[in-house]
């Protein structure tokens, strides 16, 4: 179900890009960032599973919550750093460089998410799991 929900989400921003864009973006589908956090929503569908179905107070919840904080740290903190750091080194190769070497990759820029876009996420992982919970 937890990976169902990521699968959803990551979903979601492919068809949002081509309603937005009226353009099809494959890379959309499998690429990281963006609004919601389709990590976040896995892991807190995850975590909340484990919680309904094992307790909220057993060690394998709290095992599966700090991962997930984990994750949601790192999607809104080091990968979002990572994602600007690629933004000013693309922008620095751009205008330094008359000619940039041949066949050199573009950093990918969009890595991390913001706060918002991880809470959005969070929560829609754990409102997809209570709703899983109640009609199965």
């Amino acid at each position: 179900m937890a990976l169902s929900i990521g699968f959803l989400v990551q979903a979601y921003k492919g068809f949002r890009e081509y309603f937005a864009r009226g353009r099809w973006n494959l890379r959309r589908f499998v690429e990281t960032g963006g609004m919601p956090s389709s990590h976040a929503a896995s892991v807190a569908a995850l975590s909340t599973m484990v919680g309904l179905s094992q307790g909220f107070r057993s060690v394998v919840f709290g095992v599966t919550l700090f991962f997930s904080l984990i994750v949601m740290y790192d999607a809104a903190g080091l990968r979002r750093a990572a994602g600007r750091q690629a933004v000013v080194l693309n922008r620095l190769i751009e205008e330094h460089f008359a000619h940039p070497e041949a066949g050199a990759q573009r950093l990918m820029e969009l890595l991390g998410h913001t706060p918002l876009e991880v809470l959005i996420g969070a929560l829609l992982g754990v409102a997809s799991a209570l709703i899983w919970t109640r009609i199965t």
